[in-house]
């Protein structure tokens, strides 16, 4: 791990200005995927600020009748919030299915959405990586990929996005609130918020430069049934190969989300609305255009038997 300097901060737009003010500063939270990297010198912020004390910690009602996630949510807390558990199963859900109980004590909202792909190329730094190191290449493609991605990739990068609980929140039509280091507030549809990897896999996101997650807003609940699968290689604590939120309502209508298949939550509205049809006419939808490899072609069946499961629990 390479030296850096450190201050804690008490307020959101103090964070912004703290990490403006240092060219290379990070924000550090729970650190759950910050340090390991750091340990690997993936990452090497010349400067951290801790956001750890920010007043960010709060669910609390909005106006109009949804949520609001304060960034430092705890994924325990979220988890177990009894509004989130009553109007928000799909979230609970998908948090639940997500690490350890000693990671989720530690990780925060804002830091789960913000969470690295866990590619193994990413992580190996004897090996190419475009996201780890621009125009490097991707020793990904050609190498092992059974666990990446089947669609939304490029020739730069397979990589896929690992986090759980941005797959509800993708189904669930989140918005995420931030603030920038001038004070200035903005409000990001999740739709909108990852980008696909292109010939820049290493900008990840819309964010702007020190531009910090306040709060994710869910709108006001829409019923339904509310279902997470994640198909992985174990039992526990592993990544999904492929995973299905789905919110489904009595007359068939509804809405899903993938995960394990693209560098983001993969979601498809013109997918959504064939969902009466059934699993095989929505995974063509959301699947169509797919360029998997030979190790990953599998997950294309996965995603239409996991689908399949996913309905039969929404319609009992």
């Amino acid at each position: 791990m390479k030296a850096f300097t450190y201050e804690r901060v008490h307020t959101p737009a103090e964070a912004a200005a703290a990490a403006a003010r240092v060219p290379g500063a990070k924000f550090i939270a729970g650190g759950t995927n910050l340090l390991d990297l750091m340990k690997l010198q993936i990452e090497t912020p010349m400067h951290l600020v801790d956001i750890g004390k920010l007043p960010l910690d709060h669910i609390e009602p909005t106006p109009d009748g949804g949520i609001r996630i304060g960034a430092m949510v705890s994924n325990t807390n979220l988890a177990a919030d009894t509004n989130i558990r009553r109007d928000y199963g799909l979230l609970s859900r998908a948090l639940l299915a997500g690490a350890s109980g000693q990671l989720r004590n530690k990780a925060t909202t804002g830091g789960n959405l913000l969470q690295r792909t866990r590619c193994p190329y990413f992580y190996d730094t004897n090996q190419a990586c475009n996201k780890r190191t621009p125009g490097s290449g991707c020793a990904a493609i050609g190498g092992f990929s059974r666990s990446l991605a089947v669609i939304g990739s490029s020739n730069a990068c397979i990589a896929t996005h690992p986090s759980d609980m941005a797959v509800a929140m993708m189904a669930l039509d989140a918005v995420v609130e931030t603030i920038n280091a001038k004070g200035k507030v903005r409000k990001i549809p999740l739709a909108g918020f990852y980008r696909l990897p292109g010939n820049t896999p290493h900008i990840e996101t819309t964010l702007s430069k020190n531009e910090l997650i306040t709060s994710v807003v869910l709108p006001a609940p829409i019923g339904g049934k509310h279902v997470y699968y994640k198909v992985r290689d174990r039992a526990s604590y592993a990544f999904a190969l492929v995973s299905v939120g789905m919110i489904l309502q009595k007359d068939g209508t509804g809405r899903v989300a993938l995960g394990g298949v693209a560098a983001r939550p993969w979601r498809d509205q013109e997918a959504e609305k064939v969902l009466p049809d059934g699993a095989k006419a929505v995974t063509a939808k959301l699947l169509a255009g797919a360029n998997p490899t030979k190790e990953n072609e599998f997950k294309l069946a996965l995603v239409e038997r996991t689908l399949a499961g996913v309905l039969k629990e929404g319609r009992n």
